[in-house]
């Protein structure tokens, strides 16, 4: 999908938006978990989320190489909405985005905010994409998937930064939901040659790409049920399925219970505010802390972006 030259060339593009994301060692989420843990903040991004990255990336290769197109369009819960929605305003080009309704309020805001035009269509992420794929079409728009090669190339910078940053590592958690960043942590470690192992964390309410795994094939749910909205994909991507597939050494899934939990723990342990899938990487690595006792991890927080409203029902009740 991309060399390390190319990686790197990704990576000093994304630094002429931002200058990267700290990774740190936490003393109190270290004591909590029985090991070295290294938590790459991409909650510190402009948007708040890692996604930004894959928007950056993806906007400036469109314009550069189509300066007529209409507009971008795509569907989202929210992370990848504002990714295109702030890229397409660096770059120059209008961004549509379609979110089902019910939708993160405080997400839909910062989408229109960062410039984007907001439409709710649905009930839940597929239904939006779909009304997506109709508008591209009608309105003559470029529709912007959640997995493409732009968008993991984007994403795996972060890794790059958390790979070259911290000490070599034992074991890293990801989140997934459609796949990129794991996809991303997956090849970069590749491309360094290093030996650390990829664990990959769905929400026991959308566990798509678990189930897929299990299975040896793609393996669709009826429904996705789980209140990290990050992680509510009901439909692998074939391409980062077969990723993942030959790249993860396992797949954990987690309740929301523990996911709100782990949302406290780094709320107490270092004062960040975390979304549902940012914290979901914590809450798997607490569910086996046997496994990685006196080791070196590290965690992605992929994201801050939660309601106000669901932060004080989800994890402060």
């Amino acid at each position: 999908m991309f060399s390390l030259p190319e990686l790197e060339a990704a990576m000093r593009l994304v630094h002429e938006s931002f200058p990267g994301t700290p990774q740190y060692t936490w003393p109190l989420l270290s004591e909590r978990c029985g090991a070295e843990v290294w938590v790459k903040h991409e909650n510190h991004t402009p948007t708040g989320a890692f996604k930004l990255r894959g928007g950056l990336i993806y906007a400036e290769r469109l314009k550069r190489e189509r300066p007529e197109v209409a507009g971008i369009i795509s569907a989202t819960r929210g992370n990848h909405g504002q990714s295109l929605a702030w890229a397409g305003r660096r770059y120059g080009v209008p961004v549509t985005v379609v979110v089902p309704h019910g939708n993160s309020v405080e997400k839909n805001a910062a989408m229109r905010a960062f410039g984007a035009e907001l439409i709710e269509h649905g009930v839940d992420f597929e239904a939006a994409r779909e009304e997506a794929f109709r508008l591209a079409v009608e309105r003559g728009l470029e529709f912007a998937p959640s997995f493409a090669p732009d968008l993991v190339k984007g994403v795996a910078t972060y890794w790059l930064e958390l790979f070259r940053g911290a000490p070599e590592l034992d074991a890293v958690y990801a989140p997934i939901g459609l796949g990129s960043g794991i996809c991303g942590a997956i090849m970069t470690r590749d491309l360094l040659g290093l030996s650390t192992e990829i664990i990959g964390v769905q929400s026991t309410g959308a566990d798509a790409y678990a189930r897929s795994l299990a299975a040896g094939h793609v393996v669709v749910l009826n429904r996705s049920d789980t209140l990290a909205d990050g992680m509510a994909v009901r439909q692998p991507d074939p391409e980062a399925f077969d990723i993942i597939r030959r790249g993860v050494a396992r797949i954990v899934s987690v309740t929301d219970a523990e996911i709100g939990r782990a949302m406290r723990a780094y709320w107490t342990d270092t004062h960040n505010l975390v979304e549902g899938a940012g914290a979901a990487p914590l809450a798997a690595l607490l569910r086996e802390p046997g496994a990685m006792a006196g080791k070196r991890v590290g965690l992605v927080v992929s994201g801050g972006n939660i309601d106000l409203d669901l932060f004080r029902r989800w994890v402060m009740h």
